[in-house]
């Protein structure tokens, strides 16, 4: 389908979605959602991606939540069977168990969360800051700050994010210090670099790639011992012989250090 919202490429098995309504700040609206759950679908189902990366178009903003000018979409439904709108935004709401490399800059505000909590590794750069507007709008805040717990974020980092509204800003070193992001780059080196991981980790073994995920992140979800016995099975699944795995040929490339 053609994208108006977004931008979606394939290259080298690597997807790139890229976010494109920087007038709205890349404020999501319902052309958006309906754009991105398309697009994890795609990535999802098609055996050539092996990997997606995450980006937004405009200098100011990756992203700053829904597009309240525009509104909600959903209450013409009935209050009992409404679902949360921004859920069909992540790709793990849509089993999507191919890695996710975001790559954030300028504004990450609100809703933004839904593919930053969904991503496997985020990357910042270094003028990039995370705030919650809701509370200065008098709404709760709920869904976005629970999935920063699920994704490891310290109690008092998401409670201080959720209370302190616009007039607080996590900064990139601070997102670095609290488990938000894993790198900080500068601005330039933001794509560049968030395309060098997802290069890397499209060359190795697809299959085993996607069971890793898999496993992981159902273990957030899962007591500890059965967490460990799915993993135990997905092993016996994703991981082929140990003569072929011998006989396969090793990455001989140089480490990353960070």
């Amino acid at each position: 389908m053609p994208y108006q919202a977004i931008e979606f490429d394939v290259a080298d098995h690597i997807a790139t979605i890229t976010l494109n309504r920087p007038e709205r700040l890349n404020s999501f609206n319902e052309a958006m959602a309906t754009e991105i759950a398309d697009a994890w679908t795609v990535v999802r189902d098609t055996d050539e991606i092996h990997v997606a990366v995450l980006r937004a178009n405009g200098e100011r903003a990756f992203c700053t939540g829904l597009d309240i000018k525009e509104g909600s979409w959903w209450g013409h439904v009935g209050i009992w069977n409404q679902t949360d709108p921004g859920a069909c935004l992540g790709p793990k709401h849509h089993h999507v168990w191919k890695p996710v490399v975001a790559a954030i800059h300028g504004m990450c505000a609100g809703g933004a969360q839904y593919f930053v909590n969904e991503a496997d590794i985020v990357i910042c750069s270094d003028d990039a800051t995370f705030f919650d507007p809701h509370a200065n709008g008098g709404i709760v805040s709920s869904l976005e700050p629970i999935g920063m717990l699920q994704r490891g974020i310290p109690l008092g980092e998401v409670l201080r994010w959720a209370l302190m509204g616009n007039e607080e800003r996590i900064t990139a070193p601070t997102a670095l210090r609290i488990g938000l992001v894993s790198e900080v780059v500068p601005r330039a080196e933001l794509r560049a670099r968030a395309d060098a991981i997802a290069t890397s980790i499209a060359a190795r073994n697809p299959v085993a790639i996607q069971g890793t995920i898999r496993a992981i992140w159902e273990s957030t979800e899962m007591p500890p011992a059965i967490a460990k016995q799915n993993g135990l099975a997905y092993t016996h699944i994703g991981n082929r012989p140990a003569a072929e795995r011998g006989a396969a040929p090793r990455s001989n490339g140089q480490p990353t250090l960070r």
